[in-house]
């Protein structure tokens, strides 16, 4: 089949790039000419495993092609996916004004029957939105369909090409025989194509991120109970995880959720219920305990330090909101950083693949370092914000010598606590016991 990939950001990137992979003709328009030219030269704008392997074997087989045409990335295609940015607005509402321009502009350059659909994450009502906008200088017929994503940044590949589930909301049947012929190579294991209404599918996806949140924020909750009632969160979430009806997944206690998706989502579809006169108040909780949550660590930082982090040198891992990925959007390390700074701390900062998008934002306020031990060296202390791999297992020995003092704040609760003990750390975790010089006390 010909597919045009309206929009080259992460969503369209990894769509368009999948699509090639299963044989498809994929052309990708974008109207940034510089970000273009460079997928032309084989360089891919973000961070992606995997995604080099798949671009560079598409594009030098000829099934993968990018443009800032929009006329020309359309000529022939069955399929347009619309994967373009739909930023919170400032009342929290997704801003459509990016798909409703392509939508408009494309009722002017259809020439035959196309699939339209909207494969960013969208408020309920868009697909008919877009269908009005194309229809208002559309000469032939067409179909909108809402085919929401589900991607996981770091292993976005895995989840496009063998999907849990593939959404589709379209009351068309010719539109439901093009979309279930485009995906038939991505599902041959059995897991489903699920067809529903438009505005159904528009709500699924916004009820999944929101949901997920409201997991990772009622986790952080109980997290922070423990710490005054004296019990460990690790043990707690095994001990629901368990439970089939609960599952294993998002009940990881931490300081919160970043990212270009569940803060925009959970945020947008309380603007939703809003706009349909429903106190959506789980929402409203999930949002302000993750607000807070995202520097929960800082009180205590400044607490140990006896609220005086002047000249105090603090080496920071991880920058990206999660690990496999170089997204620093929503990222809890920018706002924690941000403190440091303004309480005339000193701050050291390692991410193996973030540390480029935050030198856009501190420039040279903030100190790079090369590798995850130099960023210790002569540090009063260790926060640790991503839970990368690598920071896992670390060798302490080498720590022991660079770190001014043995003294870790963990947002991810990466290390055991008998370790932590035995090491003679003092150590600072979520919703467990602080280890102090190797003796036990309270949180």
């Amino acid at each position: 089949m010909k597919i045009a990939v309206v929009g080259t950001g992460y969503v369209g990137l990894v769509t368009g790039t999948c699509f090639a992979e299963t044989g498809n003709q994929v052309t990708c328009v974008d109207i940034d000419e510089r970000k273009v030219q460079k997928l032309i030269n084989g360089i891919i704008p973000i961070y992606e495993p995997g995604l080099d392997v798949l671009f560079n074997r598409n594009t030098a087989e000829g099934r993968l092609k990018f443009t800032t045409s929009l006329a020309e990335g359309i000529e022939g295609a069955e399929v347009i996916f619309l994967a373009l940015p739909t930023p919170p607005g400032e009342d929290g509402s997704a801003d459509l004004k990016y798909i409703l321009k392509v939508a408009g502009d494309l009722g002017q350059l259809l020439k035959e029957y196309a699939v339209i659909v909207d494969k960013s994450t969208v408020p309920v009502g868009t697909a008919e939105k877009v269908h009005d906008y194309i229809s208002l200088g559309a000469q032939v017929e067409f179909d909108v369909v809402s085919n929401p994503e589900f991607l996981r940044e770091g292993v976005a590949i895995e989840d496009f090409m063998k999907p849990d589930r593939v959404v589709i909301g379209t009351k068309s049947e010719r539109a439901k025989a093009v979309m279930s012929k485009l995906y038939a190579p991505l599902v041959r294991q059995g897991n489903p194509v699920i067809f529903m209404d438009e505005r159904s599918a528009e709500m699924t996806k916004y009820a999944a991120n929101a949901f997920l949140a409201v997991k990772i924020s009622f986790m952080n909750e109980i997290a922070n109970l423990c710490e005054k009632a004296g019990a460990n969160v690790d043990d707690i979430r095994k001990g629901i995880g368990t439970d089939s009806r609960i599952g294993k997944r998002f009940l990881f206690a931490g300081i919160g959720y970043g990212g270009s998706c569940f803060p925009k989502d959970v945020q947008a579809l309380a603007k939703t219920a809003q706009e349909y006169d429903y106190d959506f108040q789980i929402l409203k909780s999930v949002m302000d305990v993750n607000a807070k949550q995202k520097t929960k660590l800082l009180p205590i930082i400044n607490q140990h330090f006896n609220g005086d982090l002047k000249g105090k040198t603090i080496a920071v891992w991880g920058l990206a909101f999660k690990p496999y990925t170089d997204d620093i959007r929503e990222a809890p390390a920018l706002e924690n950083i941000q403190a440091l700074l303004d309480a005339g701390a000193k701050v050291t900062a390692y991410d193996p693949e973030a540390m480029d998008n935050v030198k856009n934002v501190f420039g040279s306020k903030i100190t790079y370092a090369h590798t995850s031990y130099a960023a210790l060296d002569d540090a009063d202390a260790l926060v640790i914000m991503t839970e990368w791999p690598m920071f896992r297992t670390p060798e302490f020995s080498k720590m022991n010598l660079l770190l001014k003092n043995k003294v870790i704040f963990d947002g991810r609760n990466l290390y055991e606590l008998d370790q932590m003990k035995e090491l003679g750390y003092t150590y600072y975790s979520v919703g467990r016991e602080t280890i102090s010089q190797g003796v036990e006390q309270t949180a």
